[in-house]
């Protein structure tokens, strides 16, 4: 109808734009690439970006809460009855705390208990009995318990870093398959009186730093470190690349020890287990095999006194 689009609430549509104008490229410009898409984990919006950025914060907070270096025994162990706390606390076992329970009779052995306890300013607490026949699963307590805490570990290198720091020759014992705890005390109590910068064992299938290795060290664990690694063989190759020269004992070795030349140089002393002796692998991965001559008569020593022996020659050799 004539004249329609005048009438009122008619809507006038114009077109976008300058129609009178070029396009100037805008259209061509328009249909160009903008390049791949980026990753998920690259668009600051996506959700797989927040996680991956929560992860992050996770692991920062992670490395600065825990210290550098050092792997700690899980495992929290119980002391109880009234002869061997005395003897753990005469060793020098640390312990977190002394459990005396209600109601125990005194006696000469919890007197002393009591007195070391307070000379070292260990924690002295009264508990229930029953709390005591808990943490013990009903074992023979007669009263008194002490709680060992987990022990901190060293990392294989720091016992190298120890006898650089000393300005000495390096001198590392590694154990391999010695499983029972007093042998690995009574190797750190040698280890220590001989000069040696610490005791490596491998993380399974060996002896841990059991209160029961704790006593028979005599208070040697307080003084040089245990570092314990996920691979002992892995280890000795780390230890090769820095300088030293791995060493295994063995009634079948190549070299008598008092022919061991070798002892004045950086070493690692492998001890294999009384039984087996060393592992195929750590065999192969020892640059030599020393025995310590006996007589037809004796077939092996212990690992503990093996190991001692070993380490006196050694100390000897180096003038130490």
């Amino acid at each position: 109808m004539p004249g329609s689009s005048q009438r009122k609430g008619a809507i006038r549509k114009k077109p976008r734009g300058n129609p009178t104008a070029g396009s100037g490229g805008r259209v061509r410009r328009g249909l160009e690439g903008k390049g791949p898409t980026p990753k998920a984990v690259d668009r600051v919006k996506h959700p797989a970006h927040k996680r991956a950025k929560a992860k992050e914060r996770a692991k920062e907070r992670d490395r600065t809460r825990r210290p550098a270096r050092r792997d700690t025994d899980s495992s929290v162990e119980w002391v109880y009855g009234r002869n061997p706390v005395v003897e753990a606390l005469r060793a020098g076992v640390p312990v977190a705390a002394l459990h005396v329970a209600e109601g125990t009779e005194r006696d000469a052995r919890l007197r002393e208990a009591l007195l070391i306890a307070v000379e070292h300013g260990i924690s002295v607490l009264e508990v229930p009995r029953a709390e005591l026949d808990r943490v013990t699963a009903g074992g023979a307590h007669q009263g008194l318990a002490v709680q060992i805490p987990p022990y901190e570990y060293a990392h294989p290198d720091d016992l190298l870093d120890r006898a650089y720091e000393a300005g000495e020759v390096p001198l590392v014992v590694a154990l391999d398959g010695v499983t029972d705890p007093r042998n690995l005390g009574a190797i750190t109590r040698s280890a220590a009186a001989f000069g040696a910068h610490g005791v490596l064992v491998p993380e399974r299938r060996t002896a841990s730093m059991s209160a029961s290795a704790w006593k028979t060290s005599a208070g040697a664990a307080a003084r040089i470190p245990v570092a314990r690694a996920t691979n002992l063989n892995r280890a000795l190759k780390s230890y090769k690349d820095a300088g030293l020269l791995v060493v295994g004992l063995d009634m079948d070795g190549e070299v008598e020890l008092p022919a061991f030349e070798a002892a004045t140089e950086p070493l690692v002393l492998v001890v294999g287990s009384e039984g087996k002796g060393l592992a195929r692998l750590v065999r192969e991965n020892c640059d030599l095999i020393v025995s310590i001559p006996m007589t037809s008569a004796t077939e092996s020593l212990n690992a503990g006194i093996a190991t001692g022996v070993t380490l006196y020659e050694i100390s000897r050799r180096r003038g130490n």
